[in-house]
């Protein structure tokens, strides 16, 4: 993925975000995002979804090694996609990620990307998972780990602006 270059601690401070404290992902379209619309392709926006959930859950200590160790893994049981504006070639974005709410089985984590240059938010989603036994792939309650990695990483929910 190519990386644009933003000050990440002043896009983290700014107002434009739904929720506070985002981690951040930020990222240039480029031409393989491209569709026959000439903007970037729907399948595109649920891969960025995957990077950056991955991406803040091993900034937390909780990547693949971690999963397989635990023999545990979160995985998506349902997506609400909404597509705001579309993005096309050469812009830059900055994708942002949050943990909002956990119980013992499920986790849901909203997301939010920004387009710097006119300050517009292109995409919103909301995204549960559920906790699986890998060798199963049974539904199981989060391992200790888990649980307190991803409690002490929620943030409160805001009603976002449109």
């Amino acid at each position: 993925m190519n990386t644009a270059t933003p000050d990440l601690a002043t896009l983290a401070q700014a107002a434009h975000w739904d929720h506070a404290h985002p981690f951040l992902l930020p990222l240039r379209v480029l031409p393989e995002h491209i569709d026959l619309m000439q903007h970037t392709n729907n399948v595109i926006y649920l891969q960025w979804l995957e990077d950056i959930a991955w991406a803040h859950s091993q900034a937390l200590g909780l990547g693949p090694a971690e999963y397989e160790a635990e023999g545990h893994g979160m995985v998506v049981r349902q997506h609400e996609l909404n597509y705001l504006a579309a993005t096309r070639l050469g812009e830059d974005l900055v994708l942002a990620t949050w943990l909002v709410a956990a119980d013992k089985l499920t986790l849901t984590r909203h997301f939010q990307y920004w387009r710097p240059s006119d300050g517009m938010t292109v995409f919103r989603a909301r995204t549960q998972y559920v906790c699986v036994d890998i060798a199963q792939g049974k539904v199981r309650r989060m391992p200790a780990s888990f649980q307190q990695t991803y409690h002490a990483a929620i943030v409160s929910a805001v009603t976002p602006a449109s």
